[in-house]
C-alpha cells in the first residue's frame, strides 16, 4: 500500500488570521512562518475521521467490548 504525505493545517498568528493546508512529511518539522508572505504561524490541531484502510471498521465505543480498553483497565466504559 502506499501512503500519502500527511496534510497539516495552519493559522496565522497576526491580523487577518486565516487557515491553510500544506502536504509535510511527518518528519518535517513544524512551519515557523507562512511559505510565502513570511507572517508567523502554528499548527492547528482538529480532530477528524482519520486513515482508515480499505474494508475497516471504525473503533466501537458501544455495547460490551469496554471502549478504549475492552475494559482492562477498569474505566467502565
Amino acid at each position: 500500500m502506499i501512503w500519502g504525505m500527511p496534510t497539516y493545517v495552519y493559522t496565522t498568528l497576526e491580523e487577518p488570521y486565516f487557515e491553510f493546508e500544506v502536504k509535510q512529511s511527518i518528519h518535517d518539522e513544524p512551519l515557523k512562518e507562512h511559505p510565502e508572505t513570511g507572517v508567523p504561524v502554528k499548527r492547528v490541531i482538529k480532530g477528524g475521521v482519520g486513515i482508515m484502510q480499505k474494508g475497516s471498521k471504525p473503533a466501537s465505543s458501544g455495547g460490551g467490548g469496554g471502549g478504549c480498553c475492552g475494559g482492562a483497565c477498569g474505566c467502565g466504559h
